[in-house]
């Protein structure tokens, strides 16, 4: 783990600072809360919208720890993976809305609004708890490759395959991950078969096993790959390096001109919750980023490069920032936006 010490602060950061808060300044302020007429008066159920193994099942995880440790307040993990967050996100909207129900969803939700606005405003159809990640993505090979060994390497590699070179990644045509890779095939001019996951586990395996000859995920997601020094990445799609990366290039050093999209993950409630049972579950959440259990989950994820942390107000802003953003692209590329 030579290459992945160090975690720093990074300046002129692509996130909006509105509505964030250090873990420090939120540790010393709201400590309790009185439950609103006793809610909840029993255990919450969360509903995610991925399987457990991969980055949404680990926050969902953690950030249950955190709030129950916090408010003695047990909460089920419901996943409901499938349609890269859509067969979750229709689950939970077809749940009551009494506050007992929450969900985990991550900027999929964002960018499946901007492509089709009949979809769920994640900013307005539902209340935003906390944003609890933001991070960036990398391009992955084994460490123990010999085919390629760095991104220029891989670059000459695959224009030679003729289109037969792979690379693991999410299903979902219009999502981060997609769009992403149209933008660097197309200011590399190589081609390469997107071989579509939905889960983490078997998106990891592919690579571990030799299926796929490459992957695109978060490095946090990858973690533990990365510290048994089975993957490496060879690409950083961020506009400055990470000092925790700082021997790998990013896309711009590679030539490549484009903002980079981030992945963020948050927490939710719907709209029609009851305001006080709102209220209460905004303290919760934000509380639970605080907890030291979850401080320490972040920082084992290389969740502390960028400030991982919007309230309410901010997590709004990151969203609707997110849709117009999305909607542009989707816009440039031709595809049909509703």
């Amino acid at each position: 783990m030579k290459n992945y010490i160090g975690l720093s602060a990074l300046a002129g950061l692509l996130v909006m600072a509105s509505g964030t808060a250090s873990a420090f300044e939120c540790k010393v302020k709201d400590a309790t809360m009185a439950k609103p007429d006793g809610f909840p008066s029993r255990a919450l159920t969360m509903i995610v919208p991925y399987g457990p193994a991969g980055g949404s099942g680990q926050v969902a995880a953690a950030m249950a720890e955190a709030v129950t440790g916090h408010t003695d307040v047990a909460i089920n993990r419901d996943h409901k993976p499938g349609g890269s967050g859509t067969v979750g996100m229709t689950a939970y909207m077809a749940a009551p809305a009494d506050g007992y129900n929450v969900l985990e969803h991550i900027d999929d939700a964002s960018s499946a609004h901007a492509l089709d606005s009949s979809r769920p405003n994640p900013a307005a159809d539902l209340v935003p708890l906390v944003v609890s990640q933001v991070t960036f993505s990398q391009v992955y090979i084994r460490t123990n490759e010999t085919r390629y060994t760095d991104w220029t390497s891989f670059v000459k590699w695959v224009k030679a395959q003729d289109g037969k070179a792979t690379i693991a990644n999410v299903s979902k045509e219009g999502s981060m991950e997609r769009v992403t890779m149209k933008f660097i095939t197309d200011a590399t001019g190589m081609e390469i078969q997107q071989i579509s996951f939905d889960k983490g586990a078997p998106r990891y395996g592919a690579l571990l096993g030799g299926q796929v000859d490459a992957l695109f995920e978060q490095p946090g997601d990858v973690r533990k790959f990365l510290d048994a020094d089975n993957f490496k990445p060879i690409l950083t799609i961020f506009n400055e390096r990470p000092g925790v990366f700082a021997d790998v290039p990013t896309h711009k050093e590679m030539g490549m001109d484009f903002e980079p999209l981030l992945r963020f993950r948050g927490f939710y409630v719907h709209k029609d919750a009851p305001a006080d049972r709102v209220k209460w579950l905004q303290w919760a959440f934000q509380r639970g980023y605080c907890q030291d259990s979850y401080q320490a989950f972040n920082e084992s994820k290389f969740m502390n490069v960028i400030d991982s942390y919007r309230d309410t107000a901010g997590a709004i802003d990151l969203i609707n920032a997110s849709v117009d953003q999305y909607r542009e692209v989707y816009k440039s590329m031709g595809m049909d936006v509703k």
